[in-house]
């Protein structure tokens, strides 16, 4: 991981761990169900999800693995998905333990925790990873 950026190692390991949590989400439940219909099951008896909130891991954990070799886009991923998952985390936290968001994502006070440290975690990193590249101390090789 050595030159990695920061925002860049967030996007790597939280892209990669949401793909897979998604994808493992589908074993759990893949229901598609919304308002009063509902379905949850907790994966690993703890995060409970649907098809919707699988769907939404696995698209926010690609977009972070198709930006992990950018500099620029890795940062504006961290701080945004920080932010966007900050938001879900408060949404989350207002709706309460076994309840949805918007009506079809269901969370509970473990994902709500989660989302939360994701969400912090992304704006540190973003924050922590500079706008623009430092420039090289290095001097290029003799030939």
């Amino acid at each position: 991981m050595e030159g990695r950026s920061p925002a860049q190692i967030f996007a790597l390991a939280i892209g990669l761990t949401l793909v897979v949590a998604g994808i493992l989400g589908f074993f759990y439940n893949a229901s598609f169900a919304t308002g009063d219909s509902t379905e949850r099951e907790a994966v690993l008896g703890i995060l409970d999800v649907n098809g919707w909130h699988n769907i939404v891991h696995i698209a926010t954990g690609a977009l972070g693995l198709a930006v992990a070799g950018s500099y620029g886009g890795a940062r504006g991923y961290a701080i945004g998905l920080g932010a966007v998952y900050l938001l879900v985390a408060l949404l989350g936290f207002v709706a309460g333990d076994g309840d949805e968001i918007l009506n079809f994502i269901p969370v509970n006070t473990e994902d709500n925790v989660l989302h939360l440290l994701i969400g912090i975690a992304g704006v540190g990193a973003g924050l922590a990873t500079p706008a623009t590249v430092a420039p090289s101390t290095t001097r290029p090789a003799e030939v």
